[in-house]
Order: structure tokens, then C-alpha cells, then sequence
């Protein structure tokens, strides 16, 4: 994994689906993509999408790899705990990452460089090397803490993308409100997917 890669990781907030669906669809599109996924994220994505994921990297990798078709090296996988992933540090950082859903907890953490785990620290990271930082909180209502986290890490250059679907495409399904808030990350990421109609 070099920095032509797309860091994504998924946090315990609700809004596991924005995630996954975001993830297959890097894939889908050619992308390489370093994920990293808290334990609090197993256990929402288990109980919003129905999807059990172990606990070691590497089967979470074996179970992706397989349902979304990823290649050998196209996905990878990391714990928080694993301090050598290129993910850690500025000489081998992604091109861009996006953490989605993003939990009030690691928004507060990333607002004050805490850099506890291997998420936080990637963050970290984006920042002091300045490249691209998308955070999709999926929170409400939101406290006075949660608005001035946001503000300072706007001010530094981060995207704050909340997790909030437009309904001017009359959507019909979930699918169709998650796709939504998808194709916007994605026009940030500069990668080009049709996931959902675009306004006009």
C-alpha cells in the first residue's frame, strides 16, 4: 500500500451501511483501500446490517475480500493496535481518508490529537501532512462540544460530511438514502461512480 491508497475507517457510530457501501464501491471502482474498523463498529455493523465480522484483521480481510471481490492487494485490513500499518505515519500515508460513520468520541479525539489507536493516529497523521480528511458524522442533535470539534477541524482543512440524505431524487429504498450520502464522499474522493442521481 503506498499513498494511492484510500484510507477508510468505520467507527461505532449508527450508519454502518454508509460505510460498507462505501467500501464496496472503492473496490468496484478499481480503488486500493487500507480499512480499519473498531471493535464498537463490529458490533453496530452486526446489529444494523445482520453482518458478523471477527475480531483478527485478517479474517475481517478473508470475509471483505470475499464479498465485495476484492484482489490480494487491493484490500487491507488493520487492527488498532498495529502501530506499523503505513496508515501511522507521513511517509507512506493515503491519499486521502474518510472515516464513516465517524463517532462523536473519535471526532473529539481527532479535535485534540490524542492519537490513543491506530485510527486515531492516522488522523493524525492526514492532518499534520495536510492531505485530504473526510469525517461523516452521524449524530442528533448535536451538543455544543460536537459543533466546536467540528469548527476547529474545518478550520484545519477536514470535510465534514454529515450523514444526511437529500430527497429532492425521491428515493425508494434505504439503499437509494445510503447511496445518496455515498456519491457525495465519492465526489470528494474524486472517484467516479454513479451511485445516485445528481441534482438537475
Amino acid at each position: 500500500m503506498n499513498n494511492h491508497t484510500i484510507g477508510l475507517a468505520i467507527t461505532g457510530a449508527s450508519g454502518a451501511a454508509y460505510g460498507l457501501r462505501l467500501l464496496e464501491i472503492l473496490i468496484k471502482a478499481g480503488e486500493n483501500v487500507s480499512l480499519l474498523i473498531s471493535d464498537p463498529a463490529r458490533i453496530i455493523i452486526d446489529l444494523e446490517t445482520g453482518l458478523e465480522l471477527p475480531k483478527h484483521p485478517r479474517d475481517i480481510l478473508s470475509i471483505l475480500a470475499q464479498r465485495y471481490g476484492a484482489s490480494s492487494e487491493q484490500l487491507a485490513v488493520f487492527g488498532l493496535d498495529e502501530w506499523t500499518a503505513h496508515v501511522a505515519s507521513g511517509s507512506n500515508a493515503p491519499r486521502s481518508f474518510v472515516i464513516c460513520p465517524c463517532s462523536s468520541a473519535t471526532l473529539s479525539a481527532i479535535a485534540t490529537g490524542a492519537s490513543r489507536d491506530l485510527l486515531e493516529r492516522a488522523a493524525d497523521v492526514m492532518l499534520k501532512e495536510q492531505r485530504q480528511l473526510i469525517l461523516v458524522p452521524r449524530e442528533m442533535p448535536l451538543s455544543v462540544v460536537h459543533l466546536e470539534n467540528m469548527l476547529k477541524l474545518a478550520r484545519l482543512g477536514v470535510v465534514i460530511m454529515p450523514a444526511s440524505p437529500g430527497f429532492y431524487h425521491q428515493p425508494k429504498t434505504m439503499e437509494d438514502m445510503v447511496d445518496f450520502v455515498v456519491a457525495r464522499i465519492l465526489d470528494h474522493l474524486g472517484v467516479e461512480y454513479e451511485a445516485a442521481p445528481r441534482w438537475g
